[in-house]
């Protein structure tokens, strides 16, 4: 028993030194160094059974290598069991070799690295990669104890920590360096900030931390304040960075305080659920209150049909009359037909047609509206004549035969289910789309375009634009189209931002899907060529009739003239070259400007009419140059570009 003891001293003292000569080598190394360093210090690791400096690093200090390379590349045939630690005949004297051995090496590695970072910073990113593979092979074929990997791993991660807030600092400023690539990254990454900040304020652990929320509460207003509406980087204020920097810093407090993984996440989906529903009612209040900027009539186009009343009763009943009366039946002379109840509109349309035309003399103009607006209208053209043109403005009250036993279109305008539908909003039968309750298409004037050989029964052809359309080139060539028994000539909508005829008629419904193609191409009205003498001998009227009385539910098409217009016309449309008339500035702000300046006449078809505040500002100087802004109704009512 006695003898027992010291001989299992001396094997703990056998087993154990070695142990702690190799830690206390270990611990010798300085704390600055990174795991990355000591990888690099590769040249006691042996290969089988030899074991020789590594000469790659000495050679980088000799002239004859021009490009020194610097970089150790793991020898993977061989196999993990052959690679062995050195570390048996460690000594004291051993140790401050090596640490001199280690800060020359470190010296010789960072001249290299610094000289290679200009030559070609792709390399070096590979570099990286390589060593840290080596050095996570490394690491796994060491056979320390548990307890020194564990130490080793803190002390990474305590080195990670303090280098984080440098390359944080350094980050956004690499980041604006390159603002061709990344212009706003530093806008994304304040915006990142408040959403992260957002988290942290809404978790239990955080909230139970009066003086963490204070402080992360005064953070998200500085960052809000920093980034007001900038939109790049260059917008920001130059401390910037350094309430980046303060942001990131107490969101790591956050992260420390708040470890819980998984109610983060529980927290980022409420966020983002709560987020989808906000999006989803803003969406839905923006079309209502899109829909209601387009149909509201702006308080100056309000005064001015006021104003001309006024002024046109005044007049004595000769001065009421437009002249060149005699050729408004003229057929050998070119006649454009326009139905409209706002009188700008009708005004920008005149002007910009005879400012483009070569003959103006040889124009007619043909202006229907509503009674409200009959006197306003006369007034206007007779103030401002469209030059050697002819003009003449009617009132639709004066076309007799037009009422509900001759069209059946007006009796279902008329019928009380018509008005329930676009008029009540929680009616049974309404639709919840709005723009399928336009009360627009309450209007006849919106109709009127299926009657127009009633209305002109001596004229042959006829140009028929809408109000919200700009004339940009002479249209005197429509009338040497030869339109090949067509009845009408219209721009085809088969690109990319319009639909063919399953866009707008009910395809589920047999009279539709048997009669028609569903990919059949669509055309655009407000400039169509539309032959007379065709249409009378092919009874369009009546096609057009026939077919409302089926749509009386409404179960064919919900909305306006078009899905009518394509089925009268289907198989009797001649198309026109797209440079005839060019769509979308009504609702698209990316039409080519190439486009609009070739065009021969400009559509703006949708809610944003040139002359609302809605509208495209790029595009309403098309618009607004045939305006006379001096004009003296238009100062009165206070009407301004």
């Amino acid at each position: 028993m006695v003898r027992r003891k010291p001989v299992l001293v001396l094997l703990c003292f056998t087993v154990l030194a070695p142990i702690f000569l190799y830690t206390d080598r270990l611990s010798s190394f300085p704390s600055s160094i990174s795991n990355d360093d000591f990888i690099e210090d590769v040249s006691n690791v042996a290969f089988g059974n030899e074991v020789g400096k590594l000469n790659a690093l000495p050679q980088e200090l000799t002239n004859a290598v021009k490009e020194p390379i610097g970089i150790v590349y793991p020898d993977n045939s061989i196999n993990s069991h052959q690679i062995s630690v050195q570390s048996r005949d460690v000594s004291a004297t051993s140790n401050a070799q090596d640490e001199r051995n280690l800060s020359e090496k470190g010296s010789v590695i960072e001249q290299v690295v610094n000289r290679r970072i200009g030559k070609d910073d792709s390399e070096k990113s590979k570099a990286e990669e390589e060593n840290k593979e080596l050095g996570s092979q490394q690491t796994e074929v060491q056979s320390t104890p548990e307890k020194q990997e564990s130490k080793s791993q803190k002390k990474s991660e305590e080195t990670t920590h303090k280098v984080d807030p440098e390359k944080l600092k350094t980050a956004p400023q690499d980041r604006n360096s390159s603002s061709t690539v990344m212009p706003d990254a530093r806008v994304r990454h304040l915006r990142d900030q408040l959403i992260r900040a957002k988290v942290f304020l809404g978790l239990g652990a955080t909230r139970t931390n009066p003086q963490y929320i204070r402080e992360l509460r005064l953070r998200i207003r500085e960052v809000q304040r920093t980034l007001g509406d900038a939109t790049k980087d260059s917008d920001l204020p130059r401390n910037a960075n350094e309430k980046l920097k303060v942001m990131e810093q107490t969101l790591a407090k956050g992260k420390q305080i708040q470890d819980d993984c998984a109610a983060v996440i529980k927290k980022l989906r409420a966020m983002l659920h709560s987020m989808e529903e906000q999006l989803r009612v803003n969406k839905k209040q923006a079309v209502f209150l899109t829909q209601l900027a387009a149909k509201t009539l702006p308080k100056g186009l309000h005064c001015l049909p006021l104003r001309l009343s006024t002024e046109y009763y005044a007049l004595d009943p000769s001065q009421q009359q437009f002249p060149n009366q005699e050729k408004l039946e003229d057929p050998n002379l070119h006649h454009y037909a326009l139905f409209s109840d706002n009188i700008l509109a009708a005004a920008v349309v005149v002007n910009s047609t005879v400012s483009n035309a070569k003959h103006p003399s040889n124009l007619v103009f043909h202006v229907v509206t509503d009674r409200l607006n009959y006197a306003a209208m006369k007034m206007w053209f007779l103030s401002n004549p469209p030059g050697k043109a002819a003009i003449h403005v009617q009132n639709i009250e004066e076309f007799t035969w037009l009422n509900a036993s001759y069209s059946p279109v007006l009796k279902q305008l008329g019928s009380q289910s018509m008005i329930d539908y676009y008029f009540r909003t929680h009616h049974a039968n309404s639709d919840p789309n709005l723009k399928f309750r336009n009360p627009k298409y309450l209007s006849i004037l919106n109709h009127l375009r299926f009657y127009l050989p009633e209305i002109f029964p001596k004229l042959n052809k006829v140009v028929f634009l809408d109000d919200d359309i700009v004339v940009q080139k002479d249209l005197s060539g429509l009338w040497t189209i030869n339109l090949k028994g067509k009845v009408n000539g219209a721009v085809e909508t088969c690109g990319e931002s319009f639909h063919r005829f399953d866009r707008y008629l009910n395809f589920s419904n047999p009279l539709i899907s048997k009669n028609f193609d569903p990919h059949a191409c669509g055309w655009a009205y407000g400039m169509n060529v539309f032959d007379l003498v065709e249409w009378r001998k092919q009874n369009i009227t009546e096609v057009y009739h026939s077919w409302q009385r089926l749509n009386h539910d409404r179960l064919l098409w919900k909305l306006g003239s078009l899905p009518p217009g394509l089925i009268t016309f289907w198989n009797r449309t001649f198309p026109l070259d797209r440079a005839w008339h060019i769509l979308g500035l009504g609702y698209n702000p990316h039409v080519a400007q190439k486009e609009i300046e070739r065009a021969a006449v400009i559509h703006y078809n949708g809610n944003m009419k040139p002359w609302l505040e809605i509208g495209v500002p790029k595009y309403r100087n098309y618009w607004s140059k045939y305006v006379d802004y001096d004009q003296v109704f238009l100062r009165e009512c206070n009407i301004s570009p």
